[in-house]
């Protein structure tokens, strides 16, 4: 469970930092993000844009939500709600994966950090629910 509680703790520092970014380029139209390295490698794009919520609910403070949550369930050793914790988050990176770089056409290094770590949480779910 050590694996997924650094991955849980790398997913919210990541999602801390996609919020600040956020939070910064609405008050600011004229802030750029160390991550904003061109108009299509753009973090702030990509928080910002229409995808950057889901029902109304900023993507980055859903991920504080959800890398909290699975590190609080590795402390009480519940193996099965990681795993489908994070199945569904899987999937969602599957579908951010596609509006990201297929849609927008944009490659957020920040976005590609969590989408990694969130396919390393699967990996690494998947492992610790068939062993249980």
């Amino acid at each position: 469970m050590l694996t997924i509680q650094i991955l849980a703790v790398l997913g919210f520092a990541a999602s801390w930092y996609a919020s600040a970014v956020e939070r910064k380029a609405q008050r600011f139209s004229d802030y750029k993000a160390i991550c904003d390295i061109r108009e299509s490698m753009s973090c702030t794009k990509a928080f910002t844009s229409s995808y950057g919520k889901l029902f109304g609910v900023s993507n980055a403070l859903g991920g504080l939500f959800f890398y909290t949550l699975l590190f609080i369930l590795t402390l009480f050793g519940l193996p099965d709600h990681i795993f489908y914790l994070s199945l569904l988050s899987f999937w969602g990176t599957l579908y951010l994966i596609y509006i990201s770089y297929v849609k927008m056409k944009n490659f957020c290094v920040v976005c590609t950090f969590i989408y990694i770590i969130n396919i390393l949480l699967l990996i690494f779910a998947t492992r610790i629910f068939l062993a249980a």
